[in-house]
């Protein structure tokens, strides 16, 4: 089966990014999921299976640099059969989390999203706090963020819920959707139209895989219900995978995220929690703590209610978050500095012996 690049999103600009890498043996993929190093690649031939090769092993220490689903690769056929991704090219937009490791690196989720949609269920309520974080990570990527309200036939008034949700994604379309009655994927079909890659970033039984469904419009990928017992969701996606869309763009599935750590995303923080930004931009002090300090306008905002308390709570949470994680990798590069100088003296004293 052949794929049509420029449908997953191939236009001129790709086009002369992979100028320097063509060769008669080297085409042009898209990736749709990755497995164990081996890299499942869209081509204008067909899919094809692609082992790591050139600048992408190289880059094998560090997880950020290699290919994930998203990604635009070159990918060669070798005269002994083998084919290999060779090149990542530049990527417009990455959705990164920070990884459980001690050193503060990053693991690439999806790679050039148009539209990064965070999926929350309306059956259980929505979790606020999983919507920000997960919308702070979304503005972060460079993509345009959404946050999708799914199950909308199981809540009692869905538009209401859209207006709670709104409150703590400023800036980002929140829509409320059903895969089972069809209820607001017209607003979602647009954002999969030829050229457009939608991600779906979410928990386990949010319903993304339903909704990757309903909107390929054939049942690509596995579903199973969620737990009644405690609202939880079973993880069905244990791969992040991209699906072509007949006659339009992409729609790319990630596995059910149970946490996400984010790593620099203070932008993005300051993005989801821009209400909160503008108030403390009009404290009476640049340096205002926010606890006792005259002329506080985030203090009178509690007071007043204006704005609620939790939020301003879980505002703080990612600040400090951010900044520690800030702060280790700052140390993390410092040391590898530190590390690459001591070994070219290293190698500089032992040629000056020979």
């Amino acid at each position: 089966m052949s794929f049509d690049l420029a449908s997953l999103g191939w236009d001129d600009r790709r086009a002369g990014e992979f100028a320097r890498h063509a060769l008669v043996d080297v085409v042009p993929g898209r990736v749709a999921r990755v497995d164990r190093g081996v890299c499942t690649a869209l081509t204008a031939a067909g899919a094809v299976r692609a082992g790591l090769g050139g600048a992408v092993a190289g880059s094998a220490r560090d997880p950020a640099l290699l290919p994930c689903a998203g990604d635009w690769v070159a990918v060669r056929s070798w005269p002994d059969g083998r084919v290999t991704a060779e090149v990542v090219l530049p990527r417009r937009s990455a959705v990164i989390r920070r990884t459980a490791d001690k050193d503060s690196t990053g693991q690439v989720l999806a790679a050039n999203l148009d539209v990064a949609a965070v999926v929350e269920p309306l059956d259980p309520s929505p979790d606020l706090g999983r919507i920000e974080r997960l919308t702070a990570l979304a503005w972060e990527s460079g993509a345009t963020p959404m946050v999708v309200l799914t199950k909308a036939d199981r809540a009692a008034d869905p538009d209401a819920l859209v207006e709670t949700v709104a409150q703590v994604a400023p800036g980002a379309q929140v829509v409320a959707v059903s895969a089972q009655t069809g209820a607001g994927l017209d607003t979602l079909l647009p954002l999969v139209a030829a050229g457009h890659t939608l991600g779906l970033l979410g928990p386990s039984g949010a319903g993304k895989s339903t909704l990757v469904n309903a909107l390929v419009g054939a049942g690509v990928m596995d579903v199973q219900q969620v737990r009644r017992a405690d609202g939880k969701g079973r993880h069905t996606t244990t791969y992040r995978a991209l699906v072509p869309v007949p006659g339009g763009g992409a729609v790319l599935d990630t596995p059910g995220i149970r946490a996400v750590g984010l790593l620099d995303a203070a932008d993005g923080v300051d993005q989801t929690f821009a209400d909160v930004v503008a108030l403390a931009g009009r404290c009476r002090f640049a340096d205002c703590r926010h606890v006792t300090e005259p002329g506080c306008a985030v203090r009178e905002a509690l007071e007043s209610g204006e704005l609620p308390t939790p939020r301003f709570e879980r505002w703080l949470r990612l600040q400090r978050e951010v900044a520690y994680e800030m702060r280790r990798r700052d140390a993390r590069l410092a040391a590898e500095e530190r590390n690459r100088w001591k070994r070219l003296t290293q190698e500089a004293r032992q040629r000056s012996r020979r």
